[in-house]
Parts: structure tokens; C-alpha cells; sequence
């Protein structure tokens, strides 16, 4: 149950310098177009509903608007800024360190901008990576190419370290850019600027190409990365349908969601069978999902197979999982599973079959943007820019119900989000395929 002190903002204070917006601002609709304190997004689309029983609009819960303020706690003139990318890569990345220094320089004035190399490792000194100084002529053209110019790493590093390196560069404030792990990484950074009582914002972008950050419509790269996908199911139907007793498998990302799985499917619909970690499935048996396979190859002379990274980890009997640096389990690998078993399963069943496996998982997350994600992550560069010169710290920016909004950070890493086994999505994707319900 979401309560008014779970979408708290935690601000460093109130807000005392003109922005150097703010005369473009006046001159606009102030109800359209600059956010005032005071204004609040509801949390849930219930409006309607509370006035027509009698509820307070002010006791519901709701989001702080993102946007820019007609006052700033940072002076801009004053204020030295750092941006740092964890994680692993997702399309977007470069465009949103690109709006990020491009709004900070022009439209409020910073000067001082570094980027940590490598992750939270860039601020350890015994890493002796280098801090890159980014200037608008510096990230220009960064949006062409995939990946991150200031490199990545997994896993957190010693926050009191982090936060002396933010005192010894007297950095004002920090832009996070990364996932679920990254953002609580941050939120330790914030608690020892808190023990110390320093006046550092710590904003984040929420990255994750697995789209399972809760509470957001979605989060950047994912449309890149789903539009990437189809070119491999695509490849893999072309496959199948060139060899007798064909089976295209295609191994996509999402190691607890299968957002990529089930959109990259709907856009393409060359698949007849979609298997994620939200819906359990059988591999033997007269219900099973090899036997099942068998006889649609039998049936219509080849089939298309699409399995997100994370799903039927339960059938990975040698697999001891570990975990990686960000803590992490490490997942087995499935698609080489699926790979083996299909090809046993029918070769024993007299089949005749061509297995062709695809793995695109690193040729997708390193491609860059489209531009449907370059234009949202310039938007979400902007709305974290607005965030931070007021003041706020410990929230993610993101577009909830298509407005931006501040969302603590605490909350954004509360659960995951998940495609709902028994959503619109999910019967989408079986009408698509017309694979069962459930196989076993």
C-alpha cells in the first residue's frame, strides 16, 4: 500500500536563486508549463472516482511534477556538477549524458562538469581511473554511437570513499545513471552526505533495458532494444522455414521480466512459443513443452522459439549459481539448455530437425538509441537537470501515467516489475503464438 510518506521528496532545502529560467518562464502559462511548489501528480488515475465518493483530493497519494522551478537552490555559477554511468549498457545511454551537459550549459549556466570513469570504481583512488571534464563540444555527437563514453563497471564500492572524492572535487551535484542496483548504491552515497551535512543532491536516471523498474510507464533503451529483437526473430523464422524439420531458438534479455521477450514477439509475430521467468513451464511429459514442439514440427514443418534469459531457470540442474559483482545470481545459461534438449527430444522421436540458435543479447544492448528513445532520454536529462538545481536528492526522474514526475528512491527499488501472467500483455502474446496456456 502506497502512503503519502513513501512519495515523500526529500529536498536539501528551500529554493533561494532565481533561476536563470525563469523569465522564460513567466512569460508562458504558468499552469502549462512551469511547475510551482505545491503541484502534485496523483499517483493513481483516481481522481474521478475520490469526487464521486466524497474523497479529499488531498488525501490521495501523489508524485511530485518534474520540470523546472522559477527558484533554484544551486547557484549556477557556483555549482560543480558529477555524472557517473553503472551498470551494464543499454541503447540511451550517451544521449542522456549528452542532454544532461547540454541542459546544464546552456540553459542554466554550470561550467563545471566531470564524469567518473567506470562506474562507482571511478571515484575509488586505487582504481586511478581519471575524471573526464564534458563540455557541450565534448558530447556533441555522442548520441551516434552506442554504449557509454565514460565506461561502466558492476557492483557498489566503499560510499564513504565516494563521497570523499565528491568533497576533494567539491562536487555539488551527482547524476546516477543505472539500475536497480546503482540507485541503491546511491542511496548509501546520500546517506553519508547526510551523516557529514553536506549540501550534495545525489538525482538518478533509471537504466535497466530489462524494463522492470516499477512505478514508471518505461524506462529508456527498452523500445531500441525490443525493435533490435524482431531482427533476430525475424532471422530465426527464415531460418526454420529454410530447413526441413527447422527450429529457430532465440535467447533474448531479461532476467526477471519478460518485457523484451513479449514485445519484440507481438511486433514481429513469427513466433510460435514465448517462454519468461513469470510463467513456469514442463519440458517432459505428454503436456510438456518438448512434446508440444515436436508435434507442431511435425505439423507445420518448423517452429520459432523465444526464451527471455531468465525463464526455466528451475531446469538448470548443473548450474550452481553465483552472483556478480552487483550481487547478482548468476542465471544458467537456457538457450544452450533448450538448444540440446529440443535437438535430443526430437531426434528420439525419429524428427528429422535443424536447430539454429541466435544470442543477441550484447549486439542489442550496445546499439545506439532510436529515435524514439534519443527524444525520451533528452526529456528525462532535462526533467533530472530541473530536479537537481532545486534542490532535490535521493529521487529518480521518470514519465509516470506520460508525465514526468520525482519518485524516491527508496520506492523505485521497493519490487520489480513484472509482466503479469494473467495481463493483457501475456494473452496477447498467446493469441499471437497460440501456444497453451500453460504447458505440464
Amino acid at each position: 500500500m502506497i502512503g503519502h510518506e513513501d512519495l515523500a521528496v526529500r529536498t536539501l532545502g528551500p529554493c533561494r536563486i532565481d533561476s536563470p529560467l525563469a523569465e522564460r518562464l513567466a512569460a508562458r502559462e504558468t499552469t502549462q508549463h512551469s511547475v510551482q511548489e505545491g503541484d502534485r501528480v496523483l499517483f493513481d488515475d483516481t481522481l474521478s472516482m475520490a469526487g464521486a465518493r466524497d474523497v479529499p483530493v488531498g488525501e490521495l497519494p501523489s508524485l511530485e511534477p518534474g520540470g523546472p522551478r522559477q527558484r533554484i537552490y544551486f547557484d549556477p555559477a557556483k555549482t560543480r556538477v558529477g555524472i557517473v554511468t553503472c551498470g551494464g549498457l543499454c541503447p540511451g545511454l550517451n544521449d542522456v549524458i549528452r542532454g544532461l551537459v547540454l541542459e546544464l550549459c546552456r540553459h542554466y549556466g554550470v561550467r563545471r562538469i566531470v564524469g567518473f570513469r567506470n562506474g562507482y570504481r571511478g571515484f575509488i583512488p586505487r582504481y586511478g581511473e581519471d575524471v573526464v571534464d564534458l563540455s557541450p563540444d565534448v558530447v556533441q555527437h555522442i548520441d551516434d554511437e552506442g554504449g557509454t563514453i565514460l565506461g561502466t563497471s558492476r557492483g557498489m564500492q566503499d560510499p564513504e570513499e565516494i563521497v570523499d572524492a565528491l568533497e576533494r572535487l567539491a562536487i555539488n551535484i551527482l547524476f546516477v545513471i543505472g539500475g536497480d542496483g546503482t540507485i541503491r548504491g546511491a542511496m548509501e552515497v546520500v546517506r553519508v552526505v547526510q551523516e557529514r551535512g553536506l549540501k550534495i543532491a545525489v538525482v538518478g536516471v533509471p537504466k535497466t533495458i530489462d524494463n522492470d523498474i516499477p512505478y514508471i510507464d518505461q524506462s529508456f533503451g527498452f523500445q531500441t532494444a525490443m525493435s533490435e529483437a524482431t531482427k533476430s526473430i525475424h532471422a530465426a523464422s527464415v531460418e526454420a522455414r529454410s530447413a526441413p524439420g527447422g527450429v529457430g531458438l532465440v535467447k533474448l534479455m531479461g532476467r526477471h521480466s519478460g518485457f523484451i521477450a513479449c514485445y519484440s514477439t507481438l511486433a514481429k509475430d513469427d513466433a510460435d512459443y514465448v517462454l519468461i521467468p513469470e510463467v513456469p513451464f514442463a519440458l517432459h511429459g505428454e503436456g510438456g513443452f518438448l512434446e508440444h514442439l515436436r508435434r507442431r514440427v511435425e505439423d507445420r514443418g518448423h517452429a520459432v522459439v523465444v526464451v527471455a534469459e531468465g525463464a526455466g531457470q528451475e531446469h538448470i540442474e548443473e548450474h550452481e549459481p553465483g552472483r556478480d559483482a552487483s550481487g547478482n545470481v548468476r542465471l544458467g545459461d537456457i538457450g544452450r539448455l533448450m538448444r540440446r534438449l529440443i535437438s535430443e527430444h526430437l531426434d528420439k522421436a525419429g524428427v528429422e530437425n535443424n536447430v539454429r540458435y541466435f544470442d543477441p543479447s550484447y549486439a542489442i544492448r550496445s546499439v545506439p538509441a532510436n529515435p524514439y528513445d534519443s527524444a525520451y532520454c533528452l526529456r528525462l536529462a532535462h526533467a533530472a537537470v530541473h530536479a537537481a538545481m532545486a534542490g532535490r536528492t535521493e529521487v529518480i526522474v521518470a514519465r509516470r501515467r506520460r508525465r514526468f514526475v520525482h519518485i524516491p528512491m527508496a520506492l523505485a527499488v521497493s519490487r520489480r516489475n513484472h509482466v503479469d501472467p494473467l495481463g493483457d500483455l501475456w494473452m496477447s502474446v498467446l493469441e499471437a503464438t497460440g501456444q497453451p496456456v500453460r504447458f505440464g
